[in-house]
């Protein structure tokens, strides 16, 4: 568990995704599971960013749009997010990724559930 979040944010790797989701279904403790979370949503934000930088057009659609749609499912579950990771997700995506769809809809939503009425932050 401790090195799996590492591997997650290498490009390409969905099967280090299926690990997560299945120690996922095995955590019983609240407070592991949440902390879990957090991992992940850290490791999808950066795995983003490494995508997004390292391929400045579209060359991996699918993993992009399996990665956004994770992040707007770890989003919906925790509504937190580390600042410094956001920042750089939102910066590196806006520069390579302006005009993608998906990415915007993602954006959206993870904008109106950070920032919305209800939000913390």
């Amino acid at each position: 568990m401790g090195c799996l979040p590492a591997a997650l944010e290498r490009a390409g790797r969905e099967e280090s995704w299926a690990v997560a989701d299945a120690i996922c279904t095995v955590l019983e403790d609240p407070g592991e599971l949440r902390a879990w979370r957090r991992q992940l949503l850290a490791a999808c934000m950066r795995g983003l960013v490494a995508i997004y930088s390292s391929s400045k057009d579209e060359s991996k659609p699918e993993l992009e749009r399996a990665m956004l749609l994770r992040l707007e499912e770890l989003l919906g579950v925790l509504q937190e997010v580390d600042p410094g990771d956001w920042c750089s997700l939102v910066k590196t995506g806006l520069k390579f990724r302006y005009r993608d769809g998906t990415f915007l809809e993602v954006l959206n939503a993870a904008v109106q559930l950070l920032y919305g009425s209800e939000s913390a932050l």
